[in-house]
């Protein structure tokens, strides 16, 4: 058995504390036999800001809303004259938070603008060699 604040891979999935397995993909803890339902979720919260998106690939700047964020992504509102971002990867600036992300979202609204979805990714060295020598931009 491990210690409570012993952490051992137990397989792909599944990360052993003490005595609970804890199955990544699904959430549920495993101790002594009995399944018990994981009650925490990373879930997003509202966050209305003014932020900017660069994309990785041409540089460009987009204005946008951030309307909620979570530590795995964010929700946007881009304007109606924001091209095709769906699988490009992106910087968002929003606020205090930087994030690196993959755009995996973009639907068109009624009014036209467009709703945004976006997965974080972790940062490269040459992401954050850019950021560092782009910071006062």
């Amino acid at each position: 058995m491990l210690a409570l604040n012993e952490k051992k891979e137990h397989n792909g999935n599944t990360l052993c504390y003490g005595n609970w397995r804890i199955n990544q993909k699904i959430g549920i803890k495993i101790q002594e036999g009995q399944l018990m339902e994981e009650r925490r979720g990373i879930n997003r919260v509202d966050y209305a800001v003014k932020s900017v998106i660069v994309t990785c690939d041409t540089f460009e700047k987009f204005e946008v809303d951030a309307v909620n964020v979570s530590p795995l992504g964010m929700g946007l509102i881009a304007p109606a004259n924001t091209p095709k971002l769906i699988g490009r990867q992106i910087i968002i600036v929003a606020d205090t938070l930087i994030m690196y992300a993959d755009v995996l979202r973009q639907e068109e609204m009624e009014d036209g603008q467009f709703q945004v979805g976006i997965q974080a990714r972790k940062f490269t060295p040459e992401v954050l060699q850019y950021l560092f020598d782009h910071i006062a931009d």
